[in-house]
C-alpha cells in the first residue's frame, strides 16, 4: 500500500530536438552517396542541402559526371589548392579542378613505375572539362641499372644518358582523347631536382618529339602550343612543323627558350604561310640571319600573323633589314621583338622607311641593340607622320637621351589619339 508514482523525464528533452523525416532521408543520402548517387530526383532545395554536406573526398567516378554544382567543385578547389583564381580557366570550378588535377598526375608520372590506368582512368572523367593542360615537368624513368659513379664522369653526365632510358610520358593517347583541349603549354624537365641534377634529366629525346607531334596532328582542336625550355633542336623543330602543316586551328605557337638555329627558324617559316598563325614567339634560341632572312621572306607573303616574337636572338643587321623590307609590304603585323640581336645603324636606317610607310604596325621593340645617335635620329624622322605606332621600346638602344625622349612624345600623343578614339567608338552605356 505504500507505492510512490514518479515521472522520469529529461529537462533538456524538446519536440524541436527530433529530426524530421526528410532531415533523415537527406542525412542517409549523404552518407550512402558513394554506393548510391541520389541527386538529379530530388527537390531543388533537397539537393542543395545535399550538395552542401557532400565529402569532397568522394571518387570521382562518383562525382565527376553526377555533380555539376559549381559550389561543391569550388570547395574541392579550396580546399586542395591555397591559390585558386577560375579567371584563368573560363570562369569555372569544375573545370580548374579536372585541368590542375589532371596536370598533377601528369607531372609525377614516372614511366614504367606509375601504372597508367592512373591517366586512362581519368580521360572519361574529366574529357569534357579540359580545355587548357599546363604541365611544366616531365619525370624520366627510374635509372635500375645505373652504371657506377666512377663510370659517370662530369663529361659524361654533360652528354646525358642513353636516350632509350629516358623517354618521358607519351601524351599521345591522352591528348587525342580529349575532343576540347584547345592550349598546350609543355616544358620536359624536372623541378626541384636538388642534388640528384643531371643533364639527362632534361632530354627531350627524339621519340619524345615523335610522340608528341603526332599527337598534336591529330588534335584537331588546338589552337595554342607552347613547348619551352626543352632543348628544341633544328631537328625536333622540323619534325614539329611537318605534323603542324595545315593545322586547321592552331593560332599561336611558342617555342621560345629553346636551341633553334637557323635550319629550325626556316622550317618554321614555311608554317607561317600554311598555317592561320597569329602569334609567334621564338625568343632566346640561336637563329642568325639566315633564318631571319626565311622568316623575313614568309612575312611578306604573310596576312595572318599579328605578333612576332624574335628577342635574344642573332639576326643582326643582315636580318633586321630583311624583316624591315617585308615590313613594307606586310599589312597585318602589329607586333615585332627584336630586342637583344645585336643591330645596328643599318637596320634602323630600313626602319625609318617602315615607321613612315607601315600604318599596320603598333609595337616594336629595338631595346639592348646598338642602334647608335644616327640611328636613332633616322628613327624619329620616319616616326614625323606615323600615328599607328603606340609602343617604341629603345631601352639600352644607345639612341641617346634627346632622341628617346623625342620619339616617346610621339609615340604618347599615338596612345592617346588612340584611347580617344577606342572611347568615342564605346557603345553608351544603358540607361
Amino acid at each position: 500500500s505504500y507505492y510512490v508514482h514518479r515521472i522520469v523525464e529529461d529537462p533538456e528533452w524538446s519536440l524541436a530536438t527530433v529530426p524530421h523525416l526528410t532531415e533523415l532521408c537527406l542525412q542517409h543520402i549523404v552518407h550512402n552517396f558513394e554506393k548510391n548517387p541520389i541527386l538529379d530526383q530530388l527537390l531543388p532545395g533537397h539537393r542543395r542541402k545535399v550538395l552542401d554536406r557532400l565529402s569532397t573526398g568522394l571518387p570521382l567516378a562518383v562525382t565527376a559526371n553526377v555533380v555539376s554544382d559549381e559550389d561543391y567543385w569550388k570547395r574541392c578547389c579550396t580546399e586542395r589548392w591555397q591559390v585558386c583564381d577560375i579567371s584563368n580557366y573560363g570562369d569555372s570550378w569544375k573545370r580548374m579542378f579536372f585541368e590542375r588535377h589532371l596536370e598533377n598526375i601528369l607531372k609525377r608520372f614516372i614511366p614504367n613505375t606509375t601504372d597508367p590506368n592512373q591517366v586512362l582512368e581519368l580521360i572519361p572523367l574529366c574529357k569534357d572539362y579540359v580545355r587548357k593542360l599546363e604541365v611544366d615537368q616531365f619525370l624520366p624513368p627510374v635509372q635500375v641499372d645505373q652504371k657506377k659513379k666512377d663510370d659517370l664522369s662530369d663529361t659524361g653526365s654533360d652528354f646525358g644518358l642513353s636516350e632509350v632510358a629516358t623517354h618521358h610520358y607519351d601524351m599521345g593517347a591522352l591528348i587525342t582523347a580529349l575532343p576540347h583541349l584547345e592550349e598546350l603549354h609543355l616544358t620536359y624537365g624536372v623541378k626541384d631536382c636538388g642534388m640528384n641534377f643531371e643533364w639527362n634529366l632534361f632530354n627531350f629525346t627524339h621519340q619524345d618529339c615523335c610522340n608528341l607531334a603526332a599527337a598534336v596532328k591529330m588534335c584537331h582542336n588546338l589552337k595554342v602550343l607552347k613547348l619551352t625550355r626543352s632543348k628544341v633542336d633544328d631537328d625536333k623543330t622540323k619534325l614539329l612543323v611537318r605534323n603542324l602543316l595545315d593545322h586547321p586551328c592552331l593560332v599561336e605557337l611558342n617555342l621560345s627558350h629553346n636551341l633553334i638555329r637557323d635550319k629550325g627558324a626556316q622550317a618554321v617559316s614555311k608554317l607561317i604561310n600554311r598555317s592561320r598563325l597569329e602569334t609567334l614567339d621564338l625568343c632566346n634560341n640561336q637563329i642568325h640571319h639566315l633564318g631571319a632572312q626565311a622568316l623575313a621572306r614568309a612575312l611578306a607573303e604573310n596576312s595572318t600573323l599579328t605578333s612576332l616574337n624574335l628577342r635574344l636572338n642573332c639576326v643582326e643587321d643582315k636580318g633586321g633589314e630583311a624583316i624591315g623590307h617585308a615590313l613594307l609590304t606586310n599589312t597585318t603585323l602589329k607586333s615585332l621583338h627584336l630586342g637583344s640581336n645585336n643591330l645596328s645603324e643599318p637596320t634602323a636606317s630600313l626602319f625609318s622607311r617602315v615607321l613612315a610607310q607601315n600604318t599596320t604596325l603598333m609595337s616594336i621593340n629595338f631595346s639592348c641593340n646598338h642602334l647608335g645617335l644616327d640611328g636613332g635620329k633616322q628613327l624619329l624622322e620616319g616616326l614625323a607622320d606615323n600615328k599607328a605606332l603606340t609602343e617604341f621600346d629603345l631601352r639600352l638602344a644607345e639612341v641617346g637621351q634627346e632622341t628617346e625622349y623625342l620619339i616617346h612624345q610621339i609615340v604618347w600623343a599615338n596612345q592617346e589619339a588612340a584611347r580617344l578614339g577606342s572611347l568615342q567608338h564605346r557603345p553608351p552605356n544603358p540607361a
